[in-house]
C-alpha cells in the first residue's frame, strides 16, 4: 500500500465517520474507495464494516445527552439489530461472490436514493405524526411489532452490505415514533453500531482470511476522529452538501463494480 493510498483510506475513513454521525450511509464513501484501489468487493466490505465500527462508538457517545430517558426502548430495539446483524452477516458468507457483486450495485443505487429522498420522506413523516404519542415499542400493538421487524430487517441489510443503513433505520424511525429528530438520530447511531459490531465479529470468525487489516486500520483510526466530528462540528454543515457527496461517491462505485469488475 501507497502513502497516497493510505491517506485516502484514511480519509475515506474520516469522512464516513462523520457521515455515519450525522446522517448515514458513510459506506457509500469508503466502500466505493477500497474499489477504486483495486481490493475486491468482499475484502473492501468487510474490512470497511470491521473498521467503521470506531466510528459507531464515538459516535453514539456523542449523543449520549439526546439519549436521556431512552434507556428502555433501546434495551427492545436492540435485540432486534442484534439478530439482524448476525443474519445480513451469515448471509454475506454463505452467498457466493458472484451474488455479492451482483447484488451490491442495487444495494448501492438503493442507498443513493435513500440519502436523496430521505429528507423528505422524514418531513413528511413529521408532518403526519402526533408530537404527543408515546414510543412505539412502549404502547405495543401492531406499530411495535412494525418497528420492531423494520429495524430487524434493516439490521440484515446492514450486516449484509451496510450502505444508507443508518438511512434506513432514520427513515423507519421518524414514520414510527414521534420523538424529536435529534434523539431518533442517537437511536440510529447506537442501533448501526450493534449491527457493524455483530457483522464484524462474524467476519473475524469466519472470514478473516478476506480481510485486509491494514485497511481496517486506516479506516479505523478515520472514522473514530470522523465520529467525534461527526457529533459536533458535522451537525453544522449543510445536509446538502454531505449528500451531493455521497450520491456523486456512490454512483463512482455502481460504476466501477459494473464496467470494471
Amino acid at each position: 500500500m501507497s502513502f497516497l493510498e493510505a491517506l485516502g483510506v484514511f480519509l475515506a475513513g474520516l469522512a464516513a465517520g462523520t457521515i455515519n454521525t450525522v446522517v448515514g450511509s458513510g459506506t457509500l464513501i469508503t466502500f466505493p474507495t477500497l474499489l477504486f484501489f483495486g481490493y475486491s468487493p468482499l475484502t473492501a466490505n468487510m474490512s470497511n464494516n470491521i473498521g467503521l465500527v470506531g466510528g459507531g462508538v464515538t459516535g453514539s457517545w456523542g449523543y449520549r445527552h439526546e439519549l436521556k430517558g431512552a434507556g428502555p426502548a433501546i434495551r427492545r430495539l436492540v435485540p432486534m439489530s442484534l439478530a439482524g446483524g448476525i443474519t445480513g452477516a451469515v448471509l454475506l458468507r454463505v452467498l457466493p461472490a458472484s451474488a455479492f457483486t451482483a447484488i451490491v450495485p442495487v444495494l448501492i443505487t438503493v442507498g443513493v436514493l435513500l440519502v436523496v429522498f430521505g429528507p423528505t420522506i422524514q418531513r413528511r413523516a413529521v408532518a403526519r405524526r402526533g408530537e404527543d404519542e408515546v414510543h412505539p415499542v412502549h404502547r405495543g400493538g401492531a406499530t411495535a411489532i412494525l418497528l420492531m421487524t423494520s429495524v430487524f430487517v434493516a439490521g440484515v441489510y446492514g450486516g449484509y452490505f451496510g450502505a444508507a443503513q443508518g438511512v434506513i433505520l432514520m427513515g423507519v424511525l421518524s414514520v414510527l415514533s414521534s420523538e424529536p429528530l435529534q434523539r431518533l438520530n442517537g437511536y440510529k447511531n447506537v442501533l448501526a453500531l450493534v449491527v457493524n459490531t455483530v457483522a464484524a465479529l462474524v467476519f473475524v470468525v469466519v472470514g478473516h482470511d478476506l480481510i485486509d487489516w491494514w485497511v481496517v486500520l486506516l479506516i479505523a483510526v478515520g472514522s473514530l476522529l470522523g465520529g467525534v466530528v461527526g457529533s459536533t462540528v458535522g451537525r453544522r454543515l449543510p445536509p446538502i452538501v454531505l449528500r451531493g457527496l455521497i450520491v456523486c461517491i456512490g454512483i463512482v462505485g455502481i460504476v466501477k463494480i459494473v464496467w470494471f469488475s
